[in-house]
């Protein structure tokens, strides 16, 4: 329900409109605006040309886009559903605080801290109706505190589901990639094990880390796994854990996993891993290290066809087998002229550089053993 409120302020009647909504079964303010002193309304319901003296820009677009796809999906249902109810004082439920941190996260990622001040720049309050108070940090963390690691995997199994129901997602093919991320959490801080020291591939070497790993459609990207780590645990050690559970997940989305190809780089290349995919019944797509293979370096160009000028810009590739993976394998070997114009501007600058330090290095002792 919505209602005009005058406030004194100076000597003065400032006016807004302020909205009311039952939460949890009790009247919450829920959003207010400010409309300005009696002679603006007055003359804006005139139909005069009023410039005020100052305006206030609130964020729309993308946050209701988000927004509507974390509704389509019923993202905050499937967390309550796994979570159970909770306390009539938590403010919002488990769900609801999750799914904001999704739209957040989507939108403009910040931390739990500054979200209320976020949140009162954007026009979010018009659709989601939950009091001010309850978007304090310390809820947030209550609310993810609620979940437990069992849970979270239920929920995403969930959400996975929702989403090739939805959007008609072509889970065919797969893409599998692993990193990790520097994080901000303090040395002694124990109450966080996933975050370790390791091989920061931020070069963040003074900042503990966070492995995670992530399987996504090959059209559009988007994510049907997921798996977090210790930061100090290599990729590849992880490799097959992602995978079962990407076949289990598939087995359920698509029916059965005969169809299904994952696709990884070489830092999950080894035969362990291979000997995994086989035994699941996967097929794959992997990057060899061109290191690991000179016979195939060896192949003259003369040898590569064409893959197609218009769609690959010039590529060309040769098809053959060879042991590789602990297994024979077919092979494709392809070369980019573009990709190759990058990798020799950046060799010719290295160099270059390389060169300019060991010059500035060499004149003094060249100058000294003349003396």
């Amino acid at each position: 329900m919505s209602s005009l409120i005058g406030k004194r302020i100076g000597g003065q009647t400032y006016y807004y409109l302020r909205e009311v909504a039952r939460v949890g079964g009790k009247p919450k303010i829920v959003s207010q605006r400010y409309l300005g002193k009696a002679e603006d309304i007055a003359s804006a319901m005139n139909g005069a040309t009023v410039l005020p003296e100052r305006t206030r820009h609130l964020a729309f677009g993308d946050v209701a886009a988000a927004w509507s796809v974390i509704e389509a999906l019923g993202v905050a249902g499937i967390i309550d559903e796994v979570t159970g109810s909770r306390r009539a004082d938590a403010g919002a439920s488990v769900g609801t605080y999750l799914a904001l941190a999704t739209l957040n996260r989507v939108v403009s990622p910040c931390s739990k801290l500054a979200f209320a001040d976020w949140w009162a720049t954007t026009a979010a309050d018009r659709w989601v109706k939950i009091p001010a108070a309850a978007l304090d940090h310390r809820r947030f963390w209550d609310a993810m505190d609620a979940v437990s690691p069992e849970q979270l995997l239920e929920i995403e199994r969930r959400t996975g589901q929702a989403m090739a129901g939805s959007f008609g997602l072509d889970l065919s093919a797969l893409v599998l990639d692993m990193t990790n991320f520097a994080t901000f959490i303090d040395t002694g801080n124990e109450k966080a094990p996933i975050a370790q020291r390791g091989k920061a591939k931020q070069k963040r070497h003074d900042l503990r880390l966070v492995g995670l790993a992530l399987v996504v459609t090959r059209d559009g990207g988007v994510p049907v796994v997921s798996r977090a780590y210790p930061g100090n645990k290599p990729d590849v050690t992880q490799f097959t854990a992602v995978v079962d559970e990407l076949a289990a997940r598939y087995a359920v989305l698509a029916g059965d996993g005969d169809g299904l190809t994952v696709v990884f780089d070489a830092g999950n290349d080894s035969a362990a891993n291979q000997d995994h995919l086989a035994g699941i019944g996967l097929h794959f797509v992997a990057s060899l290290p061109p290191s690991w293979h000179p016979d195939l370096l060896a192949i003259p160009a003369t040898q590569y066809q064409p893959a197609g000028q218009d769609r690959f810009g010039g590529l060309t590739y040769h098809e053959t087998t060879a042991q590789a993976l602990g297994g024979q394998r077919r092979v494709i070997l392809t070369h980019s002229p573009t990709f190759h114009d990058r990798q020799a501007r950046g060799f010719d600058q290295t160099l270059a550089k390389a060169e300019r330090l060991l010059g500035a290095f060499s004149g003094p002792a060249r100058q000294e053993a003349a003396a």
